[in-house]
């Protein structure tokens, strides 16, 4: 939740902002067996059917970025923004872990967040995630979803960080390739280009809702 406030923030006086901590991570607490990206998306479904929300923009950053464009390719929405989010398997001998205190210890506007992410985005290391989150993150990163994301139709919008180590440009570009209504914007900076260029981040994602 703390990594989407500066995002939902922006926009709580234009529309309801609903963030939300997925299972196993954050303070939620986490599934009872293996889940797959779709039951994360199936959850979503179900949490957005209980708050009765309407007219959905979508938009979520790296683990939520896959969810989000696998409920896209089953479930309406209005918009879909991704930010960063891996869709296939990647080849990586650094861990997601290591990459991201690197970065929030090298740029001030991330500087306020390093404790927080030393407490829950240590959840993507495997020595330090539960054996169940262990196995769900496994099933994660294993799994291709390259084919349900052709069958998204929703207008989509995606930001990718120029020099994003965890989840290469090349996917940025692919991913914009087989989604027939989308669009890409490129910033400077990492897997967390969207904190990193926060302002434009909001500007632009506001052209793309109003738009």
């Amino acid at each position: 939740i703390d990594m989407m406030k500066p995002i939902g923030n922006a926009f709580q006086k234009d529309m309801r902002v609903i963030i939300v901590d997925l299972p196993g991570f954050g303070f939620s607490d986490e599934p009872k067996s293996v889940w797959t990206i779709y039951d994360y998306a199936e959850c979503i479904h179900e949490l957005l059917n209980e708050l009765d929300a309407k007219n959905i923009t979508m938009l979520g950053h790296s683990f939520g970025g896959k969810v989000s464009l696998a409920y896209a390719s089953k479930y309406e929405l209005d918009k879909l923004v991704i930010l960063a989010a891996p869709f296939k398997k990647e080849v990586d001998k650094e861990t997601l872990k290591t990459k991201t205190l690197k970065t929030f210890k090298k740029i001030p506007v991330l500087n306020k967040l390093e404790g927080f992410a030393k407490k829950h985005i240590g959840s993507t290391d495997y020595k330090n995630a539960s054996p169940m989150m262990r196995d769900i993150l496994v099933e994660h990163v294993n799994l291709d979803i390259t084919e349900d994301i052709k069958k998204i139709s929703v207008p989509t919008f995606i930001i990718w960080g120029e020099n994003d180590e965890a989840v290469p440009i090349e996917r940025a570009h692919e991913l914009e390739s087989l989604i027939d209504n989308a669009g890409l914007a490129i910033f400077p900076g990492t897997h967390y280009a969207y904190l990193e260029n926060l302002k434009r981040t909001i500007t632009t994602i506001r052209i793309f809702i109003e738009g």
